[in-house]
């Protein structure tokens, strides 16, 4: 299976440019308080840029449901991702798509990790590395084997001090249907495209062993 790419914290058409360049399945804007976040207006003209096939995803955290309708209506194809610690309930009615959980960095108990994700009914779990007082972005990996099996009974995703250099391990771990990336592909805290095009190669790599 091909593990499919996300490159968060696109701030910029030229970030997203760059981002399909590289070969990306989708790309992230974050609407939550963050160093990255963007307007509206800002989203309507990245997604402009986008070709078919590439995905935007709007990052959220306890947002209102006239903020997501706001995003949405600059942006009617996007994908809904929570990232804050939102209950099913609140999820459920702010239509997420991909809701981000929280694993501590050394690892979890694999039951325990099922029983939270299956609060969220079919949304997308996106695993990322719990960090107090930061809801996302931490740049810090966890102990992937705690999810070890979990990719053969529902796509995930894996987010969580992801790089060109341990993303290969990564996958050959979890097998997720997905990952996610956001400092890793960055220097100074902005998009490289090289780095960009290091980590789709490590993908690719990795998915035809």
């Amino acid at each position: 299976m091909r593990t499919r790419i996300k490159f968060c914290g696109c701030a910029s058409p030229e970030d997203a440019l760059a981002a399909v360049t590289a070969g990306v399945d989708a790309i992230g804007m974050i609407f939550a308080e963050s160093p990255r976040r963007i307007s509206t207006n800002t989203a309507q003209e990245i997604a402009s840029v986008l070709p078919p096939f590439v995905t935007p995803v709007g990052v959220f955290v306890f947002p209102t449901r006239a903020q997501i309708e706001r995003a949405r209506e600059a942006v009617p194809n996007l994908v809904v991702q929570l990232s804050g610690d939102e209950s099913a309930e609140q999820a459920a009615t702010l239509g997420g798509v991909i809701k981000a959980i929280r694993v501590r960095a050394e690892g979890e108990p694999l039951d325990e990790l099922r029983r939270r994700v299956a609060e969220y009914g079919a949304m997308v779990p996106l695993f990322d590395t719990r960090v107090e007082g930061r809801p996302g972005g931490t740049g810090v990996p966890f102990a992937w084997r705690t999810l070890e099996g979990l990719a053969l009974e529902r796509p995930i995703v894996v987010a969580g001090g992801l790089t060109p250099l341990n993303v290969a391990d990564c996958i050959r771990i979890v097998r997720p249907y997905a990952v996610d990336v956001r400092s890793g592909i960055e220097t100074a805290g902005r998009k490289d495209l090289a780095k960009m095009r290091a980590f789709v190669a490590a993908v690719r790599e990795t998915d035809e062993t």
